[in-house]
């Protein structure tokens, strides 16, 4: 028998969703398009969770309801703060959304700048910039790229530098949009071991399944606007006629 709905132990048991709550979410476009139907997920503090499912499943719109971009009926709660429109810049800051082509995100004349654009618009002393700056590029091993030009680094290099520019806010939340997308071999593997290494709760949305069953304990499955399935990574991944059904390959 498929997989229907397999509820995670760790998000439901030993937290009640102290990095992320999303409860009932519905959220149609314009057109009439229904993207979400009912989303309901829980993120504890150092879990790293994959968000899979075909394209149109609705992960980037829910990605997008994260910090605000989307606004859509149901509820949103980052670090227990219910998302409003009066606190979006407090969530903004608590959630680190890095988007799937680094050119999105990068748009200063160099690396530090770039790093530096949160932290200055946050209102932050120019001490406490430099420091966040700093400690952001450590973290994704970039700190000799400081003075560099951003649009002259490599696809693997500036994927790097945006998932900096959100570090040096320092949030409570990293949610990445297919961060493997457009990688050669090497880089890669170079940002596998950055996300493994990164102590931070973390939620990937990614087609590369060999990624999600190297790094992810837990895969949250979307397809046509619902969760069809929360839980253990090695479970889902066994069950290839659940996958197939969902529009997933068995990696």
């Amino acid at each position: 028998m498929p997989v229907t709905h397999i509820k995670s132990s760790v998000a439901l048991s030993e937290c009640d969703g102290d990095v992320l709550s999303v409860n009932d979410l519905h959220f149609s476009y314009p057109d009439g398009h229904v993207a979400l139907r009912g989303i309901s997920l829980k993120l504890c503090s150092g879990d790293k969770v994959a968000l899979v499912g075909p394209n149109g499943a609705g992960k980037s719109t829910l990605m997008l309801h994260l910090n605000g971009i989307l606004g859509g009926r149901g509820e949103v709660e980052v670090a227990g703060m219910r998302l409003m429109r009066d606190n979006l810049p407090a969530i903004r800051s608590r959630v680190g959304l890095v988007f799937q082509n680094p050119d999105d995100q990068l748009f200063s004349p160099t690396v530090f700048e770039d790093v530096a654009f949160g932290p200055l618009h946050m209102g932050l002393p120019e001490d406490e910039v430099r420091a966040r700056v700093e400690a952001a590029l450590e973290a994704v091993r970039m700190s000799g790229y400081r003075d560099r030009l951003s649009h002259h680094l490599s696809v693997g290099e500036k994927k790097r530098i945006a998932i900096a520019t959100v570090l040096s806010m320092q949030p409570s939340l990293l949610v990445l949009d297919e961060p493997s997308a457009g990688l050669d071999p090497r880089a890669r593997r170079t940002l596998i071991n950055l996300l493994r290494e990164l102590p931070i709760t973390m939620l990937v949305s990614t087609h590369d399944m060999k990624l999600v069953q190297e790094l992810f304990p837990r895969t949250i499955v979307v397809d046509e606007g619902k969760v069809v399935a929360d839980g253990p990574t090695t479970e889902i991944l066994d069950d290839e006629e659940f996958l197939t059904a969902h529009g997933l390959e068995k990696p």
